[in-house]
Parts: structure tokens; C-alpha cells; sequence
């Protein structure tokens, strides 16, 4: 590495991995249930936003959605993200934050939260456009 460091830019943040959260929600267990016991797990918050999205539910979606972004973040602090670089979709640990990112993007829209919505859809294709089409934010 040279003096002035990669200039392609940040290397990409790859969050760790949370058997338990995610063990327990690919085993079926309900993400209600789930985040309760892992309050930090971004993908269960992401599930329950995805799922109040589809019951119609966008108010609640919002609140779960911006609480699984949050605790995200968190997460990515703690890897070493500085506030900007790529986030892989192709990393599965980084998809609860990422779908959790795009629940927040849909459910500003539904509430007609511009801003809000803009800026969560260029974050999550800033972050990996590969997620942006995965999460049908493309």
C-alpha cells in the first residue's frame, strides 16, 4: 500500500456473522419472537418491516425498518465503516441491514416521506447496486 492509501476508494465492510438470529428466522421462527430475544439482529427488524409492508401496514413498517437501519449502522461502526464505502449484498451478514435499508426506502414512500425515501435508495445502491436490484429498488 502506498503513502496515500487505496484509491479505489474504502474496502468493503463485511459485517459478522449472527448464526442464532439468523438460524432462528431461516428455521421459521416468528421475527417477532426473534427480535425480541436479538434486538440487534438488523434482519429480523427487516423481516418485520417486509412483513407489515405486506400486510399494508406502512406506518408500523417504517418504525421497524428505521430500527433495523439503526442497529445496522451500529454494526457497521463497529466493523470499521467510516460512513461511506461498499456494503456487499454478496456477503449474506450484510443483507439484514441492507433489506432493512429497503424496507425503510418503501415504507417512506408509502407514507410519502420524499426525502426519506430518496435518500435510502441512493444509500442502498451507493452501498451495492447488486442489493438496490435484489430489493427491487433498481
Amino acid at each position: 500500500m502506498s503513502m496515500h492509501g487505496n484509491l479505489l476508494g474504502p474496502e468493503p465492510t463485511l459485517l459478522p456473522a449472527d448464526e442464532v438470529a439468523d438460524g432462528e428466522l431461516d428455521g421459521g421462527k416468528d421475527p417477532t419472537a426473534v427480535a425480541a430475544a436479538h434486538p440487534s439482529s438488523s434482519a429480523a427488524w427487516a423481516a418485520l418491516a417486509e412483513r407489515a409492508l405486506a400486510d399494508g401496514e406502512p406506518v408500523a413498517a417504517y418504525a421497524y425498518a428505521r430500527t433495523g437501519y439503526h442497529r445496522g449502522l451500529d454494526q457497521l461502526r463497529r466493523a470499521g465503516w467510516k460512513g461511506f464505502g461498499p456494503i456487499p449484498w454478496a456477503h449474506p451478514p450484510n443483507r439484514g441491514f441492507l433489506r432493512a435499508l429497503a424496507a425503510l426506502a418503501k415504507a417512506a414512500d408509502a407514507i410519502s416521506e420524499d426525502d426519506e425515501a430518496t435518500r435510502c435508495r441512493d444509500f442502498l445502491a451507493d452501498s451495492d447496486p447488486e442489493a438496490a436490484t435484489a430489493l427491487g429498488l433498481a
